[in-house]
C-alpha cells in the first residue's frame, strides 16, 4: 500500500506537470485566436470567473437610476467598450471578430441585463485575464464604472435618448 500511495504521489506532483509542460512545450496548446479551445477550456474559464468574482457579485450600485447617470454610462461605455461588446444595430468591429474569446455583444439580445451588477461592476473594476477583457480600476473613476454598470443592467429599458446615444455608427479605433 505504501508503494502504491508513493507511485501515486510522483504522478501527481511529478509526472503529471511534466507532462502539462511537455504538451505546452512541444507546441500542442496554440495560443491563436483561431485555435479550437482545449478540453473544458469553457468550464474552467467559467469557474474560475465565478469563484474570482466571489461575494462582490452582492454589491449594489450606490447611484440611482436616473437619465443622467444611464447617459453618462452610455457616453463612457462608447469610448471605453463598444469597440469589444458593440453598439445597438451596428455590425461586430473588426477588433472584436479577431478576438478569442468572442467578447459578448452587450446590447444586443439580454447582454448581461440579468446578471447581478456587482458582477459586473467587478468584471469592469477588474478585467478579465485571458480574455482581452481589461480591468478599468486605474482608467475610470468608481462613478464611471458604476454608470457602465447601471447602463448595462438597464440595457433593455433604455431611454430613448440614450439608445440614440448608443446607436450611432463608432468612429475608427483610436
Amino acid at each position: 500500500m505504501r508503494l502504491f500511495l508513493l507511485g501515486l504521489l510522483i504522478g501527481l506532483f511529478i509526472l503529471a506537470p511534466l507532462a502539462a509542460y511537455a504538451y505546452v512545450r512541444l507546441g500542442f496548446l496554440s495560443l491563436a485566436t483561431t485555435a479550437k479551445p482545449f478540453p473544458f477550456e469553457q468550464l474552467m474559464a467559467h469557474t474560475a470567473l465565478n469563484e474570482s468574482v466571489g461575494s462582490a457579485a452582492n454589491d449594489k450600485d450606490p447611484l440611482s437610476v436616473s437619465d443622467e447617470n444611464l447617459m453618462a454610462g452610455a457616453k463612457a461605455y462608447r469610448e471605453r467598450c463598444a469597440v469589444c461588446h458593440g453598439l445597438t444595430g451596428q455590425p461586430k468591429t473588426s477588433i472584436a471578430a479577431g478576438m478569442f474569446p468572442k467578447p459578448p455583444q452587450l446590447l444586443e439580445g439580454h447582454g448581461v441585463t440579468d446578471d447581478p451588477e456587482g458582477a459586473t461592476h467587478w468584471k469592469i473594476v477588474n478585467g478579465i485575464r485571458l480574455s482581452g477583457m481589461p480591468g478599468f480600476s486605474q482608467t475610470l473613476s468608481d462613478t464611471e464604472r458604476w454608470q457602465i454598470t447601471m447602463l448595462l443592467k438597464h440595457a433593455d429599458n433604455l431611454p430613448v435618448a440614450v439608445k440614440a446615444v448608443l446607436s450611432q455608427p463608432q468612429g475608427p479605433p483610436q
